[in-house]
């Protein structure tokens, strides 16, 4: 690996990573010796870039450093284009056109020696068989979980029985043919999962449900992994 390469792929490592990673671990992924990493994360500062800690206790990349955009990989071009084509065939309306526009952006972006990596990728998602159709709006429910806002639903579950509850969005799941609404339900005060091809109708309510969306998803997230 070209010193240069090495160099953006700490980087990289320091930006995905919440915790302290420390020489050992580095060098572990990058197949280098903690030697090595060492003498990186000197030039690296010798460069200012904001990195903190040190030797025995790991290194954190301070908030704000700009890296420079779609210095992608290969293997990371292929991996955009795989999940946008999978979306293509599987999301909404919106997600569609996003999922096209992402690809055009980042074939208009990258280097020339890069751009059939794109166009033409080793890798290919296949259509998504027969879906059943979303019966609320989709681009909506993303708003609602990024805003924190209720949504009042009218549903029939698999029984045929009929209900209304008011839930707080989550996320949405996408299955191979069906997509599902994870939410609280105030109804049954626990979390509720609700496939959006059986809402019988939705209202979405200005009201917040007042709890952070970080915290929400973190309960959330420990119903469906306990222990984690």
């Amino acid at each position: 690996m070209r010193r240069a390469d090495r160099l953006f792929q700490i980087l990289q490592i320091l930006r995905r990573s919440r915790a302290p990673v420390t020489a050992s671990a580095l060098a572990e992924e990058l197949e280098i010796s903690t030697r090595t990493v060492y003498r990186d994360i000197a030039d690296l500062l010798a460069q200012r870039v904001p990195i903190r800690g040190e030797a025995g206790t790991g290194y954190v990349l301070e908030r704000g450093f700009d890296m420079p955009p779609l210095m992608l990989t290969p293997d990371e071009i292929e991996v955009a284009a795989l999940g946008a084509q999978w979306v293509a065939h599987r999301g909404d309306a919106a997600l569609r056109r996003a999922a096209r526009d992402l690809i055009a952006k980042i074939a208009a972006t990258v280097p020339e020696h890069l751009r059939h990596f794109v166009l033409e990728p080793t890798m290919g998602a296949p259509p998504a068989p027969d879906q059943a159709p979303d019966a609320l709006d989709m681009a909506a429910v993303r708003a609602a979980i990024r805003a924190g806002t209720k949504i009042a639903l009218r549903y029939r579950d698999e029984r045929e029985r009929e209900s209304e509850r008011v839930v707080w969005p989550v996320a949405v799941g996408y299955f191979e043919s069906t997509r599902i609404l994870a939410a609280w339900c105030e109804l049954r005060q626990d979390f509720r999962y609700f496939r959006t091809d059986r809402v019988l109708g939705a209202t979405f309510l200005k009201e917040r449900h007042g709890e952070r969306s970080s915290a929400l998803r973190a309960r959330w997230r420990k119903t469906v992994a306990p222990g984690r």
